[in-house]
């Protein structure tokens, strides 16, 4: 006869069982890929480059994961400085069956640009098929490193990252998982936005090579733009960089509770996390101090329109002598305020809206508070008449 005791043991052996093969199957996993690595140093700015950037944000955003979300498996495709080819990062990501596939990345844009020294924001992007000649460079430039390997034209199956004609292939292609992808890169353009105080760019869709080759919902993330010696003080800071990686982790956790949801799985939602105060005292080098603006000065030239480019409508609430603090009873409560320089004066405005018709609503409540409130429109972050 079979005593209680071994009973009970057949219990806990069985729970351990299905704990082993069911409950870890069960477990999302998420796939962090910080770009470039060892010699391949990505963009490169005056202080700093792309490779460091990316893998320092890379490992705080892993961090806090692991703090806020236990029930999540974070997968690197490298935790320190070495190279991993495109082909090798997709091969990491398919081979963990990852749930996302988060590439983390820096922008640049040609030195010959007049707006080299200017231009800023983040954007997400997913794999995609819009044609677009700012888009399509920016996907031949994380798509160069595959000509670091040798006979890399074997691995890619012929594909040559600085050839058009190449990325045909894309357009051929479906992706499975696009709307996952597009869900996830709303959720974290936003918090970039939101958390971290980029310049919304917004989500676009480019053809990746390691976006291509992921078997699951992926994106990649564009922190902003190096060739900004004020954007690169911004991501070489240590508090750039912890609202950086707050920002994706909230729009990850946000992500996920959308999925979970979805899959009927009943999961905890994950904690959403206030962005990182600024360290005043810090210095990121000895002769630069770091401020950062939401929206720069306008520049001298007028600002040129790029292929897909939106104009940005935004309310215009405000004019001070000087910059105010961000809890300035001036602004009267208004919490999303940015703000650009004009002449001797700084002008505030709130939201950013694709739709002159969608500002006019948020033109409406803010005529509450400052009866003189009107819509202007940006582009690339400057004014435009």
């Amino acid at each position: 006869m079979i005593s209680h005791i071994t009973i009970r043991r057949l219990i806990i052996a069985l729970c351990v069982t299905l704990t082993t093969f069911c409950g870890a199957e069960a477990k999302f996993t998420v796939v962090l890929d910080p770009g470039h690595g060892k010699e391949d140093h990505g963009a490169v700015g005056k202080i700093s480059s792309e490779k460091d950037i990316n893998l320092d944000v890379a490992l705080k955003v892993g961090e806090l994961i692991r703090k806020n979300m236990p029930d999540v498996k974070i997968v690197y495709t490298r935790d320190n400085d070495t190279f991993v080819t495109l082909q090798g990062r997709a091969d990491i990501a398919n081979k963990a069956k990852g749930d996302l596939f988060i590439s983390i990345h820096t922008n640049s844009v040609d030195k010959k640009s007049k707006n080299y020294l200017t231009v800023h924001g983040a954007s997400v992007y997913t794999l995609g098929f819009k044609r677009s000649s700012e888009n399509l460079s920016v996907a031949m430039r994380e798509n160069a490193v595959m000509k670091l390997e040798r006979d890399y034209s074997t691995t890619y199956e012929g594909f040559d990252p600085s050839s058009t004609e190449s990325y045909i292939i894309f357009e051929m292609s479906q992706n499975l998982h696009m709307d996952q992808s597009i869900e996830a890169a709303n959720e974290i353009q936003k918090e970039l936005v939101s958390t971290a105080g980029r310049y919304d760019r917004g989500v676009r869709q480019a053809n990746f090579w390691v976006l291509f080759k992921t078997s699951m919902p992926a994106i990649l993330v564009e922190l902003d733009f190096i060739c900004n010696p004020e954007m690169e003080r911004f991501m070489n800071s240590k508090s750039g960089r912890e609202k950086l990686a707050t920002a994706i982790y909230n729009g990850f956790a946000r992500y996920k509770s959308l999925a979970d949801k979805r899959a009927g799985i009943a999961s905890v939602p994950a904690k959403i996390l206030a962005a990182p105060k600024d360290n005043v005292n810090e210095k990121v080098s000895e002769k630069q101090t770091l401020e950062v603006v939401p929206v720069d000065p306008p520049a001298k030239e007028p600002a040129t329109e790029c292929d897909d480019t939106p104009i940005i409508y935004k309310v215009q609430f405000y004019t001070s002598g000087s910059k105010l603090p961000a809890n300035s009873p001036k602004l009267k409560g208004i919490s999303d305020a940015e703000f650009y320089r004009d002449g001797g004066g700084v002008k505030y405005t709130t939201g950013n809206f694709l739709t002159e018709q969608d500002a006019k609503k948020r033109l409406a409540e803010v005529r509450k508070k400052f009866p003189d409130a009107f819509i202007i429109k940006t582009l690339g972050g400057k004014r435009i008449k």
